[in-house]
């Protein structure tokens, strides 16, 4: 497989990339050989549809239009690869929570031919150093707001830009729309757009290479051909653009469809409730958990301007979709996703729906379900999830590529049937990943914070279904001698962990144990944990 000539100055990505031969088979859709994906997303949809169109809106009620996001884009973007010194190719770092601020920053970087690597607000130090570490990133723009940990992470010659904030320097400050506007740089299609990062089962992330190319892929094809968005709808959700799951859903899609998109950060089922009540939000991405969180507040709210409803992160159960469905009116669109693959590969939208099912392959993309030595195994039977199309995985350079792309098929690492209509079942996940209200948590991450504390001498970490939250973290203890068992040994534990990595990895559950079960080479069995074998 033959790449384009680069417009990258620092390689670094390309240089990243596995072995043509360890791809996933790529679907052309025939992009053209030179492609920046924030020109066509922001530059050519206002030349398309005009700049007086409101684009963003944000919590305080600000209102942006194309034009209005252009001008800003454009000057960020001049002060990346003016005084900020960011040449092409170069990895920025954006953090902070979900603001039209942060969704401009992505934009500028997209158009100064650097590579975005956005991160979660609620990272923690040691998890923002290790990502730089992987990605070399040496630039960082970020909200004042989530500015601290960033600082701990003390990563080696990162350059840190607020946004947000009262100081000179100040990335609002210093760039000030009103100049020239800014020309994208010519990036070709398969120049790396940005870096997500991936937990994988072991904690340590995995860097997904994405193309621009692939940017625009995911919006023409689940949301051209699936979701089918209009130019007056106004997105909206509480995945951050941190997930790929909502940098598509509430950046992606909506400028590629010239609609608007609603950017705040995330605070709660009955906050977004009055924001799609008070801000007449259309689209909405969220999780099942939000859903099921938001039924029961539901008759307090008007909800009328709702047209589609989008769940993705975790297995949507079929009670959830029959309860929105009764309360709303409005049928959910299921999808599964992966950030190895950007965004969502297997989905349904109105008749073609059966709750209690995925649904069939976007447009574009193929799946089957496969046994061990790869090959389809028979409808109606459980298999390894595979899927290839115009997205697929790249990993920087990590051995781990061979494992997920086998025969030019991406393993998503899903147990899944296929039922004889064609129609793809969830089962369960294949490994150890905790999948948490749409979070992917590792086991072995949340172990190791554990195994930092003074009072812990084993841990181990395991999920366990549960109807509100697809699984929770449940995390069995050993106890060092002479530490007693109880809630507040379990609070310390707890406030000990968030210090150490993300909060939302924190375990919810707590089982102290006196020994943990082991084979007889010493390994944990953790399948006796998790089936309750030894309760």
């Amino acid at each position: 497989m033959e790449l384009r000539s680069s417009a990258h100055t620092d390689t670094f990505t390309r240089d990243g990339l596995p072995p043509p031969e360890q791809w996933p088979h790529l679907t052309d859709l025939g992009y053209p050989d030179r492609l920046n994906c924030g020109a066509e997303l922001l530059d050519a949809t206002l030349a398309r549809m005009g700049a007086d169109r409101p684009a963003f809106l944000g919590a305080g009620g600000e209102v942006w239009t194309y034009g209005e996001l252009r001008a800003r884009v454009d000057a960020i973007a001049h002060t990346l690869s003016g005084p900020l010194g960011v040449v092409p190719g170069n990895r920025v770092l954006l953090r902070g929570p979900t603001s039209p601020w942060l969704a401009a920053c992505w934009l500028a970087v997209m158009k100064a031919g650097a590579v975005a690597v956005t991160v979660l607000a609620a990272h923690r130090p040691g998890e923002l150093a290790t990502i730089c570490r992987l990605a070399r990133v040496g630039h960082a723009l970020c909200d004042v707001r989530s500015v601290g940990d960033l600082a701990l992470a003390g990563v080696p010659g990162l350059r840190i830009t607020t946004f947000g904030g009262d100081a000179p320097d100040d990335l609002v400050r210093c760039a000030r729309p009103g100049g020239a506007p800014y020309e994208a740089v010519p990036t070709a299609s398969d120049d790396v757009a940005l870096i997500a990062f991936t937990s994988g089962t072991t904690g340590r992330p995995k860097g997904c290479l994405h193309f621009h190319r692939d940017v625009l892929a995911i919006a023409d094809t689940f949301s051209a051909r699936v979701l089918r968005p209009r130019p007056d709808d106004v997105f909206a959700g509480s995945p951050p653009l941190g997930f790929t799951f909502g940098l598509g859903g509430l950046v992606v899609f909506p400028l590629r469809a010239g609609a608007s998109a609603y950017l705040a950060e995330w605070g709660g089922p009955e906050r977004l409730l009055g924001d799609i009540a008070a801000r007449r939000l259309s689209v909405l991405f969220t999780a099942p958990t939000a859903y099921r969180a938001m039924l029961p507040k539901l008759a307090g709210y008007d909800v009328s301007s709702l047209r589609r409803c989008v769940s993705a992160g975790e297995n949507l159960p079929a009670a959830t979709w029959r309860a929105w469905y009764e309360a709303t009116g409005l049928r959910i669109i299921n999808g599964i996703g992966a950030t190895e693959l950007l965004h969502i590969f297997l989905s349904a939208a109105d008749d073609a729906i059966r709750p209690g099912t995925t649904g069939l392959p976007v447009p574009g993309y193929e799946a089957r379900v496969v046994g061990p030595d790869g090959r389809p195994v028979p409808d109606g039977e459980p298999g390894l999830l595979a899927v290839r199309g115009p997205t697929g995985c790249r990993y920087l350079a990590d051995p781990r590529q061979t494992a997920y792309v086998r025969d030019g098929w991406n393993l998503t690492g899903d147990t899944y049937i296929r039922e004889r209509d064609g129609y793809f079942r969830y089962v369960a996940r294949a490994d150890d990943m905790i999948v948490s209200a749409g979070y992917n948590i590792a086991g072995p991450e949340v172990e190791d914070a554990l195994l930092r504390h003074p009072d812990v001498a084993e841990a181990a970490v395991v999920g366990r279904p549960d109807e509100e939250r697809g699984e929770v973290v449940v995390a069995h203890v050993v106890l060092r001698d002479g530490v007693p068992p109880g809630e507040e040994t379990a609070a310390a534990l707890r406030a000990f962990v968030k210090t150490r990595i993300a909060p939302y990895k924190c375990p919810r559950e707590l089982v102290f144990r006196d020994a943990l079960p082991r084979t007889p080479t010493g390994k944990i069995q953790r399948f006796r944990l998790r089936d309750g074998a030894l309760e």
